[in-house]
């Protein structure tokens, strides 16, 4: 019933997190919940793991709009589905193109078994709907059902209660990060920039009493959530699994590279050494990572071919392998460093290598490693630029049209001398932590086995290249929990 639902990852928009989202519905003893985030799908593994662990079945979807206007809702009826809905969604923010209204709508998904479509009330005609399309009826629209031919079109309708917001304070809450969003005064900012203030997350029975009359809708919703069914594999390896031909391939070749690399870095009677490089080899092999040291190896020898200066740091420095690979240039046998700090069968973390490069050819080495392993392939990591406090106090203090001096001694003194000074502590308590806008991680990059849109939705930032909308944290989960 509840097909229509958002967390905080709409940005500036929704004021629920996702663990939170996910805790009221078990209160209030829902089953399915569907999450519809506008243009993103930033939480979509978070919540899945989160739905499955409270017991409830988890919707995965998008709400698509171009600026305040709504077009549809998506919603994934399995994993290609899913992958279809970040494929679409890649294509318009990569290229920063419109949507297509629900008049220019020809079909949606590879085959519509693979999901729904979900158009506000008078979007889209009845006899154009396809068979995986429906018109979401909200409480507040049920009056607009006596102007349809219901006897013939009943089946076309589900139920659509919107959940974007907790309660009225966080309404209120909504309403400032709209004006946030808009640059604008609170007193100047359109309703259509806003939610309505019953988008809350109402009870089962509360819905169901308001679509009495209709039985047929309410079948028609339960009938859709039946048709749904995602399946999120969180303890497998979504990295890139081969670097050359086959694995064994990828154990061959490493093992030869750090054999040669070990004769020009120690020589051919270094027994400690030797001993150890067997030894990381065969953890190495053992724990599957040949590939990512490969690939590790292959990208620094494309900088070095350029004549790219470069530092390989971090735990990375630990690995002899590493060493003799030249991917870092620390000696762990003189440093006395140990490889199981950097990877042991014990640790729960992959490992990751810091390699630093100029700022002068960071972008020529991003730029190989898309063409090298292929654009479907590879992304940059995203981030999450949070609100915090001085951030807080100086845009809500715009919104609420206080002179820039007195928005920096709210910053300074944080204490309210006024009333609208202490709307603004109050409701920026609110808002700390929530995340604002998606952003670039420093240096991050995924490389995947499978198309990276399997796993998540593109974005293009300022940089110029396809960015994944998940953080550090989100692709750990995605990988190993």
């Amino acid at each position: 019933m509840y097909l229509n639902c958002k967390s905080y990852f709409s940005f500036r928009y929704g004021t629920i997190a996702t663990n939170e989202l996910v805790e009221m519905a078990v209160e209030r003893g829902v089953d399915t919940v569907a999450l519809t985030n506008i243009n993103s799908t930033c939480d979509t593994w978070h919540f899945v793991k989160l739905c499955k662990e409270a017991g409830i079945k988890p919707i995965p979807g998008v709400e698509i709009r171009n600026g305040d206007e709504l077009l549809y809702i998506l919603l994934a009826a399995n994993n290609d589905g899913l992958q279809w809905i970040h494929e679409f969604l890649s294509a318009h923010q990569l290229q920063k193109i419109e949507f297509p209204k629900p008049s220019l709508v020809q079909s949606f998904f590879a085959k519509q078994s693979d999901g729904f479509v979900i158009y506000p009330m008078d979007a889209k005609q009845l006899d154009k709907l396809l068979g995986n399309e429906r018109i979401g009826v909200m409480p507040g629209e049920i009056g607009k059902l006596f102007a349809q031919d219901l006897k013939l079109w009943s089946h076309k309708f589900v139920m659509r209660q919107p959940v974007t917001v907790q309660d009225k304070e966080r309404f209120n809450l909504h309403r400032l990060l709209r004006c946030i969003d808009k640059n604008s005064l609170l007193s100047k900012l359109p309703v259509e920039a806003e939610a309505m203030a019953d988008e809350l997350f109402i009870t089962p029975g509360e819905l169901l009493t308001k679509f009495k009359q209709y039985p047929v809708i309410v079948t028609n919703t339960y009938k859709l959530m039946e048709c749904c069914d995602i399946e999120m594999d969180f303890f497998t390896d979504k990295n890139k699994q081969t670097y050359g031909g086959s694995k064994e391939d990828d154990r061959i070749l490493l093992e030869k590279l750090a054999v040669d690399g070990f004769s020009s870095r120690y020589g051919k009677k270094n027994k400690a050494a030797g001993e150890r490089l067997i030894k990381e080899l065969k953890i190495i092999d053992e724990l599957g990572f040949n590939s990512y040291f490969l690939i590790n190896h292959d990208i620094i020898r494309y900088a070095q071919s350029r004549g790219f200066y470069y530092v390989g740091r971090g735990s990375g420095a630990n690995s002899i392998v590493a060493y003799c690979l030249r991917i870092t240039d620390v000696d762990p046998i003189v440093l006395n460093l140990y490889f199981e700090r950097f990877l042991n069968p014990h640790r729960t973390s992959p490992p990751d290598f810091d390699i630093d490069f100029s700022w002068t050819d960071r972008n020529e080495v991003m730029d190989y490693v898309f063409k090298r392993y292929g654009k479907n392939h590879v992304a940059l990591m995203g981030a999450y630029s949070t609100f915090k406090h001085d951030s807080i106090i100086r845009q809500l203090g715009k919104v609420f049209g206080l002179p820039a001096d007195e928005i920096a001694d709210l910053q300074r003194a944080n204490f309210a001398s006024d009333k609208i000074k202490a709307l603004i502590l109050q409701y920026g308590k609110l808002l700390e932590g929530f995340p604002n806008i998606l952003s670039l991680h420093a240096c991050g990059m995924l490389i995947s086995e499978k198309p990276i849109t399997a796993y998540g939705s593109l974005w293009m930032p300022p940089k110029g290249f396809p960015t994944i909308q998940m953080d550090m944290h989100g692709a750990e989960k995605c990988r190993t929990e």
